[in-house]
C-alpha cells in the first residue's frame, strides 16, 4: 500500500487468503507510514483478470520466456498490472489473455513490494506527467528530513 500511495495507484485488488491470514499480525509494523490503505481501496477479488476495467490493457509481470525486458517497455495510459506471487507463478491462461508479459532483468527473483516499486516508478519516470520538483520533494520527505544540497556541490 505505501508503494500504491507513493507512486498514485487508484485502487489495489489481491487474491488468495494469504494477505487476510498476515493482517492481523503486521499491524503492529505497519510499513504503510502514508496511510495510503485510508485512501485508496484494496479489495480481495476471485479473480484478476475478470476484475480488471473494461478499457484497461491487461500487464503480467513476472520470470516469463519470451517477455518484455522492462526498461524496453512502454507503459499504456489505462493499465491493471498483475504480479506474479512470492512463491509460485501466474497461470498460463493468465499469461495467454494479457495484452503485455513484462520481466524485469536481475539476476534472481525479487521479492513482490519490490517488483512492485520497481515497476510503479518505471512507469512514473516514463510518463511524460512526472511531476519532478523541489516542491514534490517538500512535500515528500518526513519532518526529520529538512536537507538541501549546498551551492557548491551542484554541478
Amino acid at each position: 500500500m505505501r508503494a500504491a500511495g507513493c507512486f498514485g495507484v487508484d485502487a489495489v485488488l489481491y487474491t488468495g487468503e494469504r494477505y487476510d491470514r498476515a493482517a492481523p499480525f503486521a499491524a503492529p509494523f505497519n510499513t504503510d507510514t502514508q496511510d495510503a490503505a485510508c485512501r485508496i481501496p484494496l479489495t480481495w477479488v476471485a479473480s484478476l483478470p475478470e476484475a480488471a476495467p473494461e478499457n484497461a490493457k491487461l500487464v503480467c509481470v513476472e520470470l516469463v520466456e519470451g517477455a518484455i525486458p522492462l526498461p524496453e517497455f512502454q507503459h499504456p495510459d489505462c493499465a491493471f498490472y498483475i504480479f506474479g506471487p512470492e512463491d509460485g507463478t501466474l497461470r498460463q491462461r493468465v499469461i495467454d489473455g494479457a495484452d503485455a508479459v513484462v520481466f524485469i532483468p536481475t539476476s534472481g527473483c525479487l521479492n513482490l513490494a519490490a517488483t512492485v516499486n520497481v515497476v510503479l516508478y518505471d512507469r512514473m519516470a516514463k510518463s511524460p506527467h512526472a511531476v519532478i520538483s523541489d516542491e514534490l520533494i517538500r512535500q515528500s520527505r518526513d519532518a526529520n528530513n529538512r536537507l538541501k544540497i549546498k551551492k557548491s556541490c551542484v554541478q
